[in-house]
């Protein structure tokens, strides 16, 4: 499985941004998908997931409200739609797959070490 992420970018506080994650080599029904995000002098924080063939979503608490995971099988993208941009949300933003068909998102989201495959980082920079 290969990903390509892009769309990160610098924002003002309040603004939006869209990532996409191409996937290739293999159908997002058979794993979780998600994003995961490392901010300078922090851990590693899974973000949001979305789930094989399960249709559910988890995101982290800190993202709840603000972030939107989406995904396009016909384009074998999945999305991750970033609105109300905080300062806090700087940070270098990972496409990952994970786990299996039927995994459950949030279980995996919240397991990093479940993820097998990693995009480059988009830097996502949000300030005045």
């Amino acid at each position: 499985v290969q990903l390509q992420a892009s769309g990160g970018g610098s924002v003002q506080p309040g603004g939006s941004l869209r990532l996409s994650c191409e996937v290739s080599g293999s159908s997002l029904d058979y794993f979780v998908t998600g994003w995961i995000r490392q901010a300078p002098g922090k851990e590693r924080e899974g973000v949001a997931c979305i789930g094989g063939r399960d249709p559910s979503t988890y995101y982290a608490d800190s993202v709840k409200g603000r972030f939107t995971i989406s995904r396009d099988d016909a384009k074998n993208t999945v999305y991750l739609q970033l609105n109300s941009l905080k300062p806090e949300d700087t940070a270098v933003y990972y496409c990952v797959t994970g786990g299996w068909d039927h995994a459950r998102p949030r279980e995996t989201c919240r397991n990093l070490n479940a993820f097998g495959s990693w995009s480059q980082g988009t830097q996502v920079t949000v300030s005045s």
